[in-house]
C-alpha cells in the first residue's frame, strides 16, 4: 500500500509571510514585524493607530486570493513532493475559506505541484483522520508549521507521524519545536529522508513521539 502525505501549503511549500508583509507595506502603509512569530505584529507608519484583530483578519483575507501571485516556492520543495509521489499519495491540507480552494489548486500547478487540495477551518486532526480513513489507513505523514495543529493531530489521529516545518528563514529561530510532533526539520532535503524513511519502514506511529531534530 502506498503512503500518504498530508501537507501544509503556506511556510511549508510557499513562503507567505514575507510577501504578505511587502504587499502590508505598499498597499496599507503598515509594517508586519513577520519575523516575531506574532501575526499581530503590525504597526501603521506615521504612528497611527494599530490595526484591530478584525482589521488583521481583514488584511488577511484581501491577501487571498487576490495576492497569492506574490508567494514563492520553498526551495526543493517542488522536487521533494514530486519525488515522495512515488511511494504516497499527496494531499495539501490548507487552511483557507472554500472559495480559496480553486485558486490555491492554480497557484500550486502554476509551480508544477499537481496534488489533491483540501481547504479547511480550525484544527486539522479532523480532517487529517478523515483522509486517513478514506485512503485505508495507510503509514501516513503530516507536515505543518504550526503546533497547534500538530496538538490536533495527535490528539484525532495519533497514529500519524508529525513533522514540524517552519521554512521561512526569518521566522524559524523565533518557532520552539512543536511538542506534539514528531521531529523538526525546517529544509525539504533533509524532511524528504525523513519522510521516506517512515513509508519504506511501513510501520504506524507511536501515540507519544520521542521528539527528535533534523
Amino acid at each position: 500500500m502506498k503512503g500518504l502525505l498530508i501537507c501544509d501549503c503556506d511556510e511549508v511549500l510557499l513562503h507567505m509571510v514575507r510577501h504578505f508583509g511587502v504587499w502590508l507595506r505598499e498597499t496599507h502603509d503598515i509594517d508586519f514585524a513577520h519575523e516575531s512569530g506574532d501575526f499581530s505584529a503590525m504597526t501603521r507608519r506615521g504612528g497611527g493607530p494599530k490595526p484591530t484583530q478584525e482589521e488583521m483578519w481583514e488584511l488577511l483575507h484581501g491577501f487571498f486570493p487576490a495576492e497569492m501571485g506574490r508567494q514563492t516556492l520553498v526551495p526543493h520543495a517542488r522536487e521533494a513532493l514530486a519525488a515522495l509521489s512515488q511511494v504516497a499519495d499527496v494531499v495539501i491540507l490548507t487552511n483557507l475559506t472554500d472559495t480559496n480552494r480553486e485558486p490555491r489548486i492554480a497557484q500550486l500547478l502554476g509551480h508544477d505541484m499537481p496534488y489533491r487540495v483540501e481547504t479547511n477551518q480550525g484544527g486539522k486532526g479532523d480532517p487529517v483522520a478523515r483522509l486517513v480513513a478514506e485512503f485505508g489507513d495507510p503509514v501516513t505523514v503530516f507536515v505543518d508549521d504550526l503546533a497547534v495543529h500538530h496538538a490536533s493531530v495527535a490528539k484525532h489521529a495519533p497514529g500519524v507521524f508529525r513533522l514540524h516545518m517552519v521554512s521561512e528563514p526569518d521566522l524559524a529561530p523565533q518557532v520552539a519545536p512543536a511538542p506534539d510532533a514528531h521531529v523538526r526539520i525546517d529544509d525539504w532535503q533533509a524532511a524528504q529522508a525523513w519522510i521516506a524513511d517512515r513509508f519504506t519502514a511501513g510501520v504506524p506511529a507511536t501515540a507519544t513521539p520521542e521528539r527528535t531534530s533534523a
